[in-house]
Parts: structure tokens; C-alpha cells; sequence
């Protein structure tokens, strides 16, 4: 089946908009329900009847930070709107954000559903992502620590200077990356399956380049290819 990551985000976004909406319009008629022509607002609260927060649909200015337990702390860098997921303890899960605008005369956009580990960083992402003739779309899949992330320390320590020990700290925090698996479309316009190994090092690559040349190429331990089989072998 073929993947098309800008629109796949673009009709998951459709699909749960309109489930939000149809819930908190009240097609569900009950003794609390309320009907609306229009509502315009900058931020929505979705919340158990404890108050847990579970999801938030917010404009970009008001994007919540990033909340733990229902304790909320500034996020390093979240310019997009979006709806926000919160697992049972009111912890972020994942989302769908999205942004885009004409920057110096080029274009840029993004689109991105993400899930996360338990408080983690997201572990799996569909996005499209385009920065003037810059463009790459398409499923990823990684591996993140497993301790959670302190993130008020994180929180911190990014408003510092950059230096070796600020980033060996936010390591300590528990912030990392492994990717473990790409499909799609890269900036070269080609497209690409990619695997990797536990460090994050690249194994195997099937690769369709612009031109149509496809090449499946095996990788060692220093990422250099150690064997590769081509359509020119054929």
C-alpha cells in the first residue's frame, strides 16, 4: 500500500477534529449536553470527571508546556498548534501538531502525529516536513531511555549556553535518541527503508533514488557499506 504521510496526517487530523467536536457539541444528548452554531476558541480541555487531563486542542500561542502528572513545565520548542494526548495520569503521550507559513519568501510546513514512551519522547512519528526545497515525509520509529525524563531539570538547563557539559547533563536527565527505522521520502527525493541497531548505527538501507536506481546496501559497524546489491547487477 502506498504511504503518503501528508496525507495521512492530514486525514487523521480531519477525523479526530470532528470526533472532538462531535462529542462536545453533545450528539451524545444527556441532561449536561449543550448545542453550538459556532464555537471560536483559542484552547479546549478535555478532563475526567476527576479533572485528569486527557487531551487539549490549543492555538499555538496557547499550547500547554510540557505537563507530568498533571504538573506542567515550559516546553524548549512547541511553535505549532495542535491537539496534545495525556495517558491515565495526565501525563503526555503523543499528539498531532502543525504549522506552517511563508519565511522569507520560502515556504515551510509541518505536519506530525506522534506517540511517546511513559515519559519519554515520542517513539513514533508520521510527519511531513518541508523548509523552502528542503522536503522529507514519512514514518519513524525510535528508542529513547529507559528512565523517564527529568524534565524540569531539562526545562533548565536548555535556557543555558550550549557547551559539552550542559549537553552531558540533559543526557543525565534522561533526554536520548536511538532511531531504529525510516520510511519514506528524504530530502534527496529519494525513497528510503532504513534499519538500525540498538546504538542507533545503520545496518541496512533500501534505497530508490530520483533517477529510479535502486540499491540495497549492508552496513558495518562504522557505517561504511561492506556490501551492496544494485539494479545494475541484474
Amino acid at each position: 500500500m502506498k504511504l503518503d504521510a501528508s496525507r495521512a496526517v492530514g486525514a487523521y487530523a480531519a477525523v479526530t477534529t470532528l470526533a472532538v467536536v462531535w462529542l462536545i457539541l453533545g450528539a451524545n444528548a444527556g441532561p449536561n449536553a449543550a448545542t453550538f452554531d459556532t464555537i471560536d476558541v483559542q484552547r479546549i480541555n478535555v478532563r475526567e470527571p476527576d479533572g485528569t487531563l486527557r487531551m487539549t486542542i490549543a492555538s499555538r500561542d496557547r499550547m500547554p508546556g510540557i505537563i507530568v502528572a498533571g504538573r506542567e513545565t515550559p516546553h524548549p520548542d512547541r511553535p505549532q498548534a495542535g491537539m496534545i494526548f495525556y495517558n491515565d495520569e495526565g501525563t503526555e503521550n503523543g499528539g498531532l501538531v502543525f504549522s506552517g507559513a511563508l519565511k522569507d519568501g520560502k515556504p515551510t510546513n509541518l505536519g506530525a502525529l506522534s506517540f511517546d514512551r511513559w515519559r519519554q519522547d515520542q517513539t513514533v512519528s508520521l510527519s511531513s516536513d518541508e523548509a523552502g526545497d528542503k522536503r522529507q515525509a514519512g514514518l519513524a520509529i525510535n528508542d529513547r531511555p529507559d528512565r523517564p525524563v527529568d524534565f524540569a531539570t531539562v526545562a533548565r538547563l536548555v535556557r543555558q549556553p550550549a557547551s559539552v557539559e550542559r549537553d552531558a547533563a540533559i543526557r543525565a536527565a534522561g533526554v536520548g535518541i536511538a532511531p531504529r527505522a525510516f520510511l519514506g521520502r528524504t530530502e534527496d527525493k529519494a525513497s528510503v527503508l532504513a534499519l538500525r541497531d540498538a546504538n542507533g548505527r545503520k545496518r541496512l538501507e533500501l534505497k530508490v533514488a530520483a533517477n529510479g536506481h535502486a540499491t540495497i546496501d549492508f552496513l558495518n559497524d562504522q557505517g561504511h557499506v561492506a556490501r551492496s546489491i544494485t539494479d545494475v547487477n541484474r
